[in-house]
């Protein structure tokens, strides 16, 4: 049992020193021996749990997509209105990613660049399917516009990594105030105006 813990640890490490790397370098900045290092794994270790860099970087990036779909919907129900499920939606995503802010970094990095194979990257899309429902019921019942889920995606939920980036800088602190401005414009960005 305590072997199979140590494992565990050693991919847990693996996967943050990724996170963390490639926050602060970028992907190609990122060399398997840094990650190692910052791990404190011998880089030989890291091909017990990964094939090469990429499957680590896509494999980190479905972990961590996981790890933030879940906690946006976990408090989710199907039953509820669109306008309710998708404010509630919202705002976990957002607590998300201004509490888990290297992971929604990181997030943010994959799905901005063609770091993550495609896929990875339509497993990670998977993960968002209980939005991706949500939003095919408002546009069925009128109140969603009838538009692409990636144009819903870039209005209405992309804009909380610029400012999550923004208040991890220091230039913008977002307070209560500011978020439900910022839920408000996205909510308006995406229902039928009535």
């Amino acid at each position: 049992m305590a072997k199979l813990q140590k494992s565990i640890d050693k991919r847990n490490a693996l996967v943050k020193a990724t996170i963390e790397l490639v926050n602060n370098n970028g992907f190609h900045a990122t060399p398997m021996s840094k990650i190692a290092k910052m791990a404190k794994v011998s880089p030989a270790t890291i091909y017990l749990y990964f094939e090469n860099k990429q499957d680590l970087v896509n494999q980190t990036y479905i972990e961590v997509k996981a790890q933030y779909t879940s906690y946006a919907f976990e408090t989710y129900n199907e039953t509820m209105s669109v306008e309710e499920g998708f404010k509630l939606i919202w705002n976990r995503i957002a607590d998300f990613k201004l509490k888990e802010c290297e992971n929604a970094m990181f997030l943010a990095q994959c799905d901005n660049t063609p770091m993550i194979d495609e896929e990875s990257r339509q497993e990670g899309i998977k993960h968002l399917q209980p939005l991706l429902d949500l939003w095919e019921r408002g546009r069925q019942e009128g109140i969603i516009k009838p538009l692409s889920d990636y144009l819903l995606y870039a209005y209405a939920i992309n804009p909380l990594s610029f400012l999550m980036i923004i208040q991890k800088r220091g230039v913008f602190t977002l307070d209560k105030t500011h978020l439900e401005e910022a839920y408000q414009s996205a909510w308006s960005s995406i229902k039928v105006c009535q």
